[in-house]
């Protein structure tokens, strides 16, 4: 089976769980991915996860690919002309939270111009239309059975292979990928990436997603006999955590308290973060309900993010007075996070419905979260809100109102423990044992007898 994703699939949760889970049930499984040199993953066979054979396509570079173009573009837009390409987390963990000077705030970069905006868009372009080369020769020449094409960039190599290759079609949405957040400018994009995401949903021979809502959105746009299969990106049921430790499920060692990492006394209160760190995933929300809580609630951010994005809320964190209560401390791997995570007294799990993806997703965070056995302040989105109810694992607040959002993570400081032994009783219901049994159940219908 060979699955396709457009990332260098290291740090890939959800990619690297489908491929264990496959193996598990007697598949040969091997990933598809693209090469990220500068974040320490370079072109070529390699491993993921537990000894999953990964081959990453070679990245786009205008000095190998094509000199001439290169030369031409620093010509034009009097800059170097390799772009960054964000695939998370880098390989120099983020800094700790820094002290602001006293000069100016740093403020988000100045708006790129029009040449060099073109010149971004082409790049990404020919980066996407090279990986899809690459994935679909390499892929070839393994002869899969299956093609597992995770979101819609990986759709059409997945059909040319089923084309070719006689490989049945497996489409993993794990987002909803027309109603993505991306820039509102693109006049073509839209079109084509609708076109082959129609022609792939008709073609693959199953279709998995991660949310309720999201499965009957796909069903109704594409008028599918039958909804896609549910798998949720929920944690492997390792170890069960608790605050403070690990219980003695297995030989998992005791987490590194979040205190300990962003250097706070056993006194203080810390709601925690986990994730990317970036626009529409609650953290100006979050400054500003911290602004109104006790000197003693501190903010500890679990994850990675953009240097700009990073000096932007710094920025607003100044502004507010946080500067001292803020605390980012570096990635760990996706299975240490709920461990990490138990340390925390509570969760914030908040998105902005920015785009109809987000309004119905299911954050990785939530279900960390609930195995990590910590309480839970979630936004009033509708997965979300109903996930979090059915299971009592935390409260549900319009985060648009700081105070209100304040008030909510104080009560939730204040009595904690109704909801932590909700998360030990939902975190054996909700775990990717579960979700697994589901994804098997569909290949099951895909391969036949």
């Amino acid at each position: 089976m060979a699955v396709l994703v457009y990332n260098h699939a290291a740090h890939d949760s959800r990619v690297l769980k489908t491929a264990v889970s496959l193996r598990a049930a007697g598949a040969q499984v091997s990933i598809f991915a693209v090469a990220r040199s500068r974040a320490g993953y370079p072109p070529g066979p390699g491993v993921v996860g537990d000894g999953v054979p990964v081959r990453r396509a070679p990245e786009f570079e205008l000095a190998r690919s094509a000199p001439v173009l290169l030369r031409l573009a620093r010509l034009v837009t009097g800059r170097r002309a390799q772009p960054e390409l964000a695939d998370a987390p880098s390989a120099t963990p983020p800094a700790p939270w820094p002290v602001p000077s006293t000069g100016p705030s740093p403020g988000p970069p100045p708006a790129p111009g029009i040449v060099q905006d073109l010149w971004l868009r082409a790049y990404r372009t020919l980066s996407l239309a090279l990986y899809w080369w690459h994935a679909f020769r390499s892929a070839a020449s393994y002869r899969p059975h299956v093609v597992h094409a995770c979101d819609g960039n990986t759709l059409a190599p997945a059909m040319a292979l089923s084309a070719v290759t006689g490989a049945k079609v497996v489409y993993d949405s794990h987002e909803l990928w027309l109603r993505r957040n991306v820039r509102p400018d693109r006049p073509v994009a839209p079109w084509v990436e609708a076109a082959i995401e129609w022609a792939g949903v008709r073609w693959a021979d199953g279709v998995i997603t991660v949310s309720p809502s999201i499965a009957t959105w796909l069903r109704r746009r594409y008028r599918l006999p039958v909804e896609p299969a549910l798998v949720r990106n929920a944690p492997l049921t390792a170890a069960r955590v608790h605050r403070g430790g690990v219980e003695d499920e297995g030989e998992a060692e005791a987490p590194v308290s979040l205190r300990d990492r962003a250097g706070l006394g056993a006194d203080a209160q810390v709601v925690a973060y986990a994730g990317r760190m970036t626009t529409a995933r609650g953290l100006e929300e979050t400054l500003a309900a911290l602004a109104l809580l006790p000197s003693r609630v501190h903010l500890v951010l679990l994850g990675y993010g953009e240097p700009d994005y990073l000096a932007t809320l710094h920025a607003h964190a100044a502004e507010l007075g946080l500067q001292r209560r803020i605390h980012v401390v570096a990635a760990v791997q996706p299975g240490d996070v709920p461990a990490v995570l138990s340390t925390a007294d509570v969760s914030v799990v908040i998105v902005r419905p920015v785009c109809l993806s987000y309004r119905f997703s299911l954050p990785n965070k939530v279900f960390e979260s609930i195995h990590a056995g910590v309480p839970v302040v979630a936004a009033d989105l509708p997965d979300l809100a109903s996930l979090v109810r059915r299971y009592g694992v935390g409260e549900v607040v319009d985060v648009s109102s700081p105070s209100r959002l304040a008030e909510v993570i104080a009560a939730v400081l204040e009595r904690p423990e109704p909801y932590r032994r909700a998360a030990a009783s939902a975190s054996h219901e909700i775990s990717w044992a579960g979700e697994a049994r589901r994804l098997l159940g569909l290949y099951s219908r895909v391969l036949g007898p």
